[in-house]
């Protein structure tokens, strides 16, 4: 009796382990156990279908994404990430929002910002410096900031260079940012103003991982341009980019000589291209939109010829809708300045894409404001950025490759 009770609990171990290992071995490596939490959270709870994948919107909830039918003109492919729900962002303010309202001002190190709104006194800064100016919110919202953005004016045009959030009432920040305008450092005002512009991934991705002035300045100009996985000879399945290095010089010679981003790239040799693609793609993207039921686009995640390179997801589609037509832009002029490969790039890459990666995490945090977070395995670098008050919200989630490039070295010093 006693020797058939011990076999019936080994029996029922033995079938437990078995469960438990099973269950493990499901999961893989979307557990993403060093993770920083609410994030991790957010990935954990990830159901792999045939559909569904990336980590849930909303730090945490059950809604998970899912990619939409992509969207295809020339060498770029755009697939929609839907959800079956929003998270509410409208207690946030976005950076072109806040300097067009005057919530937010941006100026240089040592600028004519001296009292907030309500009268008291700020701390003096001194000597303009190309990778730092001084944000000040005004606002009564939190602000979010997002590697890339462009802000226009001052000595130089600059952009952003990292995603965070400047809470409400907060004294003067020095913000981190890279110069986009090499050959100006004059100024008839040290204010900066909306750009309504995002810089394209190339020169985002210098800003973002890479944080290297040097690099910025060179993939402005094209120097170091991505080739794609072909390289940098056309062969018969790809044609030149539409915007060659020769044609930046010529636009830089003729339309931009101080090298500015957006001179460059809103002059009427380049900028006419960039307009008429993104007319295109914007008008395949909103007949895919329309057909939608229920779901809302929340993110894509964008391909160059065959190669899934990129990818921006938010908490809700409000905050989508506020950054896509920037977005959509910085994408056509990275389409551009590559190679026309003829070959797309195929769902299950792009599925494949929006899995968690599972190497280093690097991790930076304002303590009760928001927490920053970078993963990188082989060419593939994940960035979060959660909210952390009223509650945990994943706000912004961005995914590159690496570009298949020798990396360009720095080319000038800073000022």
């Amino acid at each position: 009796m006693q020797i058939k009770r011990t076999k019936i609990i080994w029996i029922l171990c033995s079938v437990i382990l078995t469960l438990a290992i099973g269950a493990f071995v499901a999961i893989g490596d979307t557990s993403n156990a060093n993770f920083p939490r609410p994030v991790k959270d957010a990935l954990d709870g990830i159901a792999m279908s045939t559909c569904a994948c990336g980590p849930e919107v909303g730090g945490g909830s059950e809604e998970n994404w899912r990619l939409a039918k992509p969207i295809t003109y020339e060498n770029l492919t755009i697939f929609p990430i839907v959800a079956p729900g929003d998270s509410d962002t409208s207690g946030f303010e976005t950076l072109d929002e806040a300097l067009a309202s005057g919530d937010a001002i941006v100026s240089e190190q040592g600028g004519a910002i001296q009292r907030t709104r309500d009268g008291r006194a700020q701390p003096s800064y001194s000597g303009a410096q190309v990778n730092q100016l001084v944000l000040v919110n005004r606002g009564k919202r939190p602000l979010l900031l997002l590697a890339g953005e462009v802000v226009s004016g001052g000595k130089q045009d600059r952009i952003i260079g990292k995603d965070r959030i400047v809470p409400i009432g907060a004294p003067p920040l020095p913000l981190d940012v890279f110069c986009v305008e090499h050959g100006r450092w004059t100024s008839g005002t040290d204010k900066f103003a909306a750009a309504k512009t995002m810089v394209h991934p190339s020169v985002r991705e210098k800003a973002a991982v890479e944080q290297d002035q040097g690099q910025v300045w060179a993939a402005v100009s094209g120097q170091g341009a991505r080739a794609g996985r072909g390289g940098t000879s056309s062969t018969a399945t790809e044609a030149a980019p539409v915007i060659s290095s020769d044609a930046l010089s010529s636009v830089i010679a003729s339309s931009a000589p101080t090298q500015s981003y957006r001179q460059i790239y809103q002059s009427r040799a380049v900028g006419d291209s960039v307009e008429s693609f993104a007319e295109e793609i914007e008008r395949r993207f909103n007949r895919e939109k329309s057909g939608m039921k229920g779901e809302r686009i929340v993110g894509v995640v964008v391909a160059y010829g065959g190669e899934i390179a990129w990818s921006d997801a938010f908490a809700s589609s409000e905050l989508f809708e506020s950054y896509w037509p920037k977005l959509l832009r910085s994408y056509v002029v990275e389409a551009l300045t590559r190679p026309a490969f003829r070959e797309i790039a195929s769902f299950d890459d792009a599925r494949d894409f929006l899995r968690p990666a599972a190497g280093h995490v690097r991790e930076e945090s304002d303590p009760g404001v928001y927490r920053w977070s970078e993963r990188t395995e082989g060419r593939r670098t994940e960035i979060a950025l959660e909210s952390l008050r009223p509650k945990p919200l994943l706000l912004h989630w961005l995914k590159l490759t690496s570009a298949t490039d020798a990396r360009v070295g720095p080319m000038y010093r800073d000022r």
